[in-house]
């Protein structure tokens, strides 16, 4: 799956009418330094400590936003070394 990573600062300014408001994202813990991450589907995922949450997603044209704010592409997540290890 790929993904693109950015703030949670940036997801407030890409987000629109067909995404989860400001109020719902700071309820679930995105704060302007949160690390968020958003797939080609639309999933947003919060990253925790240890683990990515699934927030909520974005419906409508979204992938030009996420580009634009960002600057970057589309990218898969390198395997872990504990997966890398696995046969």
């Amino acid at each position: 799956m790929q993904f693109i990573e950015m703030t949670g600062r940036q997801l407030l300014r890409v987000i629109d009418q067909n995404g989860p408001s400001p109020e719902e994202l700071a309820a679930v813990g995105v704060t302007g330094e949160s690390i968020v991450r958003v797939n080609r589907q639309g999933d947003i995922e919060l990253r925790r400590v240890d683990r990515w949450d699934l927030i909520g997603g974005l419906l409508g044209d979204f992938h030009q936003r996420v580009v634009k704010e960002t600057g970057l592409d589309w990218a898969a997540p390198l395997p872990s070394d504990q997966q890398r290890q696995q046969p």
